[in-house]
């Protein structure tokens, strides 16, 4: 995979919980006109967890269909366990994606053999590439750098995503020793002009989806060594997020597509809409980064 930028995309859904076709198409293209490197389907910001069965494999085809081969397309399959990781992946089979994505079961919590054993029946009945997905904080489950050595030996896991930047490191430093196919994707979102420096050049997160214009100008500066600029993109990606958070990282993420003209809700079901304060917060943001 090349170096750049991955976007983790959000899901539109309607009232309830259908894939907004539109929506979904429209926001591909948009991410397409900064040059991504690749798409993230259904990863954390497009709420995998939540999207209803029968519309998981149409949200990927959808996507897989408006990015027209212009860029690698990965899914998420994340569940809580092997036969239903699979059953996940066995409802992409027809589908021309570059690779799924997969974090530790989020229910029950594994020790590294069991983390071990998850993955490779994955990676050994899987007809795509594997990506693991470091997410303990969410997961309670961290891939231990020594059991993600063991399993980026296997011919059919050829990376991981994750926001460590210890794990990363290391993980990229043996990966260059050893000449594996394997890509280290770093989603520590804070310090990413520091890492790109470190050679960690190929950077996800979920908050590319909604500051398209400012991660085509931070890759070409980070490509370019221009620091300062670099930096100054990435702190205006930070201070949205941190805005985000400040009324509720979904409910200010739905709003803020909307505003871009995505059409739909792009969080849990369950959210509560933003009162006009917090609306106006989210606006406000945008307008300084000049995104609307």
């Amino acid at each position: 995979m090349r170096d750049g930028f991955y976007p983790a995309i959000g899901t539109p859904l309607d009232e309830q919980g259908n894939v907004i076709v539109s929506s979904l198409k429209l926001h591909v293209e948009d991410q397409l006109t900064a040059d991504p490197a690749a798409l993230l389907v259904m990863g954390s910001m497009g709420n995998q967890p939540t999207v209803k069965n029968s519309e998981y494999a149409k949200v990927a085809q959808i996507a897989v269909d408006a990015a027209k081969g212009d860029c690698p397309v990965f899914v998420g399959v994340m569940d809580n366990s092997i036969e239903r990781v699979l059953d996940r992946i066995n409802s992409l089979k027809d589908l021309k994606i570059d690779g799924v994505v997969a974090t530790t079961s989020f229910y029950f919590g594994m020790n590294q053999s069991e983390v071990q054993r998850f993955f490779e029946q994955i990676a050994a009945s899987s007809k795509f590439p594997v990506y693991m997905y470091d997410l303990p904080g969410v997961t309670k489950t961290k891939i231990e750098v020594s059991t993600a050595t063991q399993l980026m030996q296997l011919d059919n896991i050829v990376g991981i995503k994750t926001g460590d930047l210890p794990t990363a490191r290391e993980l990229h430093r043996t990966q260059q020793q050893n000449g594996t196919n394997f890509d280290v994707l770093f989603s520590g979102l804070d310090v990413f002009d520091v890492a790109y420096g470190y050679g960690l050049t190929k950077q996800l997160d979920g908050m590319f989806a909604c500051t398209t214009p400012i991660n085509k100008r931070l890759y070409t500066s980070l490509a370019a060594g221009d620091q300062k600029m670099a930096s100054q993109c990435l702190d205006d990606i930070l201070l949205l997020r941190n805005t985000f958070v400040s009324v509720g990282v979904f409910n200010g993420f739905t709003y803020a597509m909307n505003l871009l003209g995505f059409e739909g809700g792009f969080g849990p079901d369950y959210n509560i809409k933003l009162d006009s304060a917090a609306q106006d917060k989210v606006k406000q943001c945008m307008l300084q980064l000049k995104l609307i």
